[in-house]
């Protein structure tokens, strides 16, 4: 990042915004028909406010980037809206970290700071990319003890050999909202008091975007994962980029939709 990408961001800020009222995922008992429930799964620690969203199975490892925009340090409450569709089953719709109580006015697209924004038009996003069907958010700092805890754990696959039992005995901690497989976990990394909370990414694997929330005063209130977009997907004409087929055996689903063209 630099002063001539951070002059094109002013520029285009206003641009890489939610059309979405995200946080009316939280607070409607139903939109568009569709029934939305809140699921609180513990806090995430963030003791830089620095921050990472990403697929913690393939893109979680020392050298990722955090958002440029820093937050509250601390630990904070994560939320998920869940939408409860007789279509999709229950899909994790938004996810959310909330950092105060104030209000979100408008929701600004969380860039690196490397991002190609000068052609970007509204309704755009860069997002994050999923390949295990998983998302996790974090911190730039606890990344070494990631990574230390890879390293010493030695597993040939990461998802069968240590998180599938995880996940398991979530679904039978907190069946609610779930598949059997278990669709959520927080996760501290061993011998240290970092949690790492990891949940379902929507539809499955695909390109998720990040949002700062801010409110009256300008100041962050919450960050925001969108991986829903039910207006968009109720409406969309051909139905099956927007249903996913569970596999029995597998917790990644089959199949994924971009929210946005």
């Amino acid at each position: 990042m630099n002063e001539s990408w951070m002059q094109k961001w002013e520029e285009q800020k206003d641009v890489l915004v939610c059309p979405t009222d995200l946080e009316s995922y939280f607070t409607s008992e139903e939109i568009l028909s569709q029934k939305m429930e809140v699921m609180e799964i513990g806090n995430v620690s963030l003791p830089s406010g620095k921050v990472i969203v990403r697929d913690p199975l393939v893109y979680l490892n020392a050298g990722e980037k955090p958002y440029f925009i820093e937050t509250p340090k601390g630990d904070f409450p994560v939320k998920i809206a869940v939408v409860k569709s007789e279509e999709w089953g229950d899909r994790y719709a938004v996810a959310k970290v909330q950092f105060t109580d104030e209000k979100p006015v408008i929701y600004r697209e969380a860039l690196l700071g490397n991002e190609d924004i000068e052609e970007v038009g509204e309704g755009d996003y860069f997002g994050f990319a999923v390949d295990a069907g998983l998302a996790c958010i974090t911190d730039v700092t606890v990344l070494p003890a990631f990574d230390k805890f890879l390293t010493e754990i030695n597993a040939d696959n990461i998802y069968d050999d240590y998180f599938a039992g995880l996940f398991a005995q979530s679904y039978k901690d907190h069946p609610d909202n779930q598949r059997d497989l278990g669709d959520w976990i927080n996760w501290m990394i061993p011998n240290t008091s970092y949690h790492i909370p990891i949940f379902a990414s929507g539809f499955g694997d695909g390109a998720y975007p990040v949002y700062f929330a801010y409110d009256a005063q300008d100041q962050i209130s919450g960050l925001y994962i969108q991986f829903i977009d039910i207006e968009l997907a109720l409406s969309d004409d051909d139905e099956e980029e927007y249903e996913e087929e569970n596999d029995d055996d597998n917790n990644e689903p089959e199949d994924f939709v971009f929210l946005k063209d």
